[in-house]
């Protein structure tokens, strides 16, 4: 894996359709996946990069979240694990949080381009006239009722506590970068997407626009 940070995040919260929720619209995500899924995951993600920078600065960080022109394998905002662990701790405003949280339960076991992409998901929503105009609205929509969520972190009845300090580090930079412009182009435009062992309703309707760790990526038509 290259030593940069992977411009593109993933993980696992879903998107139901207009029409009444059934059991079968709900996708699981990574922080809930059957037989223990996430710490396998996380064990070999935490070991995989040793390359190292001596410093990155914030100044460097915003510069990595400019949109760029290239192919990825230039692409010079992925940064690797480690080097994600040497920046300063991550802050930001309520969106940041929200979106670093999302990251946080529905994908902190996948690879970084499913970090991604999970992250570009959430803002295509923000972007689309279908869903609320924030962050924290899109995260948050259906929240409360039961596996009648879009994100399921939110409804699955599990409590919210952050307890991987490192996973949270790197994942608010992620979200960071994404809300600073990064290019939103590991998904095609995707606005939902749901974990490899389940089929919800909409995944036989939506075009099938990409696919990162354990989950499947697809675009809204309507």
């Amino acid at each position: 894996m290259p030593r940069r940070l992977a411009l593109a995040a993933m993980a696992a919260g879903l998107a139901m359709l207009a029409a009444p929720v059934l059991a079968e619209d709900v996708t699981l995500s990574t922080s809930t996946a059957p037989g223990g899924g996430i710490s396998t995951r996380l064990g070999g993600l935490m070991g995989i990069e040793m390359a190292s920078l001596s410093t990155l600065s914030e100044t460097r960080l915003r510069r990595l979240a400019t949109p760029y022109e290239g192919g990825d394998a230039a692409d010079p905002r992925i940064l690797s694990n480690a080097e994600l662990d040497r920046l300063r701790t991550p802050r930001g405003d309520a969106e940041w949080r929200c979106l670093t949280e999302a990251l946080y339960f529905e994908a902190r076991g996948e690879p970084i381009e499913g970090q991604y992409a999970v992250a570009e998901v959430i803002l295509n929503r923000v972007d689309s006239p279908n869903y609320p105009d924030t962050v924290c609205e899109v995260v948050s929509e259906g929240t409360g009722r039961p596996f009648a969520c879009q994100f399921t972190y939110t409804c699955d009845g599990r409590p919210e506590e952050v307890t991987d300090a490192q996973a949270w580090h790197r994942l608010g930079h992620i979200a960071r970068i994404m809300l600073e412009g990064a290019p939103r182009d590991l998904t095609a435009d995707a606005t939902h997407y749901h974990a490899d062992w389940v089929n919800p309703r909409w995944s036989r309707i939506y075009p099938r626009t990409a696919e990162y760790g354990v989950h499947v990526f697809y675009r809204q038509q309507y």
